[in-house]
């Protein structure tokens, strides 16, 4: 094996451990987003996992559930949003915007 190719193994390696890394801590993150000038908050992981909702309990109307439920998607999707985007960004830290199959967010 030439010098390249050793070389080259070695910086895929590093690239494998960094991004290990990366999404570790991206498990350990907590990204916020609230809807309805803070009335419904939604926390998600950098994993875009979902971990807490909460609603300010002034905004329970029984004759309007479906503003509720409104303002928890948009909760949820702005978290979401959020998570896919710091993931993004970690991780072209780690590859260098290099394109690699098989890893979307």
């Amino acid at each position: 094996m030439g010098g390249n190719m050793k070389k080259m193994m070695k910086q895929v390696q590093k690239m494998q451990a960094d991004m290990e890394r990366v999404q570790k801590e991206l498990g350990e993150e907590r990204i916020e987003a609230t809807a309805g000038g803070g009335v419904v908050k939604a926390v998600v992981n950098g994993h875009q996992e979902m971990l807490e909702i909460h609603i300010d309990p002034a905004t329970v109307d029984p004759d309007d559930v479906e503003m509720l439920e409104d303002l928890v998607v948009a909760a949820c999707n702005e978290a979401l949003r959020k998570a896919r985007e710091l993931a993004e960004q970690r991780l072209a830290k780690v590859t260098g915007n290099v394109s690699i199959p098989g890893l979307s967010f």
